[in-house]
């Protein structure tokens, strides 16, 4: 199978390169190399597999080049990881976000329904869910409000491939991922750098008391929750929540952190930030049932998981 990969060479999108190609599928890549984070991160997890794919380096915002792009590679499928991430920059540059996340996934969808994709994989995000009362969260749960613009471009991102499955029947999932982390997770993101910080002895920021809750996610279950919606034959258009369904507050990831390091953290308490939110619980039975998904990394695994991978890069 032709799989085209936007964002392949970030975190996820280049785990999820290595699994395709395990799988003996046909892979290029799309992915700018921006500046959010050092673009030689994102060269460098790329590395192993480079002389296996085609590598595009352009900006989805150039509705020119995605569609020379796709007319060039003319993928069946196409995993739109590509995005500005992160709620907090994104109150700071909220006009970035939407350029970039909504009329660049509409330029995808653009190419998609002129080159015949068949299958579109949205990756959305649980930022969407906002500040529900609703616990754990559904994917039939009416989203009312969203918190940051990053979420409101997650949220418009998945209206855009709904409409685009309906009008030009090109078979769409949205994957609403939760807090993925594991070995080459962004820097900026809480366990990396809250991992960093301690190893190096410096003070770690944590906005509030400690007690926000999150649905750590390991990077190898969302790649195998991934990969199962590439295969699935299921409805032309649905959404699923990819998550451990299970929450740990702030405070005590930050605890299981000092305890594989084997250090303990300087926290420096500040005030809320808005935008965040205050907990974050994936309900995966839909996923489980339609997808086959099967989340099998607890935090403290995972947790040690990452923390192996980064003494042997840190050594490096």
């Amino acid at each position: 199978m032709k799989v085209l990969v936007t964002g392949g060479a970030g975190f996820i999108g280049s785990h999820l390169v290595e699994s395709l190609l395990a799988d003996g599928h046909t892979v290029s890549v799309i992915d700018d190399f921006n500046d959010f984070y050092d673009p030689q991160i994102k060269r460098k997890n790329l590395q192993p597999v480079l002389a296996d794919i085609r590598l595009h380096a352009i900006d989805i915002r150039d509705k020119d080049a995605v569609l020379d792009t796709f007319s060039a590679e003319r993928p069946e499928v196409v995993v739109h990881l590509a995005a500005r991430a992160g709620v907090r920059p994104s109150i700071q540059r909220p006009e970035l976000y939407l350029a970039t996340n909504i009329n660049g996934t509409f330029h995808l969808l653009e190419a998609s329904k002129e080159c015949g994709v068949q299958r579109f994989v949205f990756a959305s995000s649980s930022s969407v869910y906002g500040a529900s009362g609703v616990i754990p969260f559904r994917e039939d749960q009416v989203l009312a409000q969203t918190l940051s613009p990053y979420a409101t471009t997650k949220l418009a991102g998945e209206h855009l491939c709904s409409n685009y499955s309906y009008l030009y029947h090109i078979e769409v999932i949205c994957l609403r991922f939760f807090t993925v982390y594991g070995p080459r997770q962004r820097p900026d993101l809480a366990i990396h750098k809250f991992t960093d910080l301690i190893y190096r002895g410096k003070p770690i920021d944590v906005y509030g008391d400690g007690s926000a809750r999150r649905d750590f996610t390991y990077i190898e279950d969302i790649i195998q929750g991934v990969i199962a919606s590439i295969k699935s034959d299921g409805a032309p258009f649905d959404i699923f929540n990819l998550g451990e369904s299970e929450t740990i507050e702030l405070s005590k990831m930050i605890t299981e952190i000092e305890s594989a390091l084997g250090k303990k953290a300087r926290i420096n308490l500040l005030p809320p930030v808005p935008g965040d939110m205050p907990a974050t619980y994936a309900d995966i039975s839909k996923a489980r049932r339609v997808l086959g998904y099967a989340p099998a990394t607890r935090i403290q695994s995972g947790v040690r998981k990452f923390i192996e991978w980064y003494l042997r890069a840190h050594a490096l």
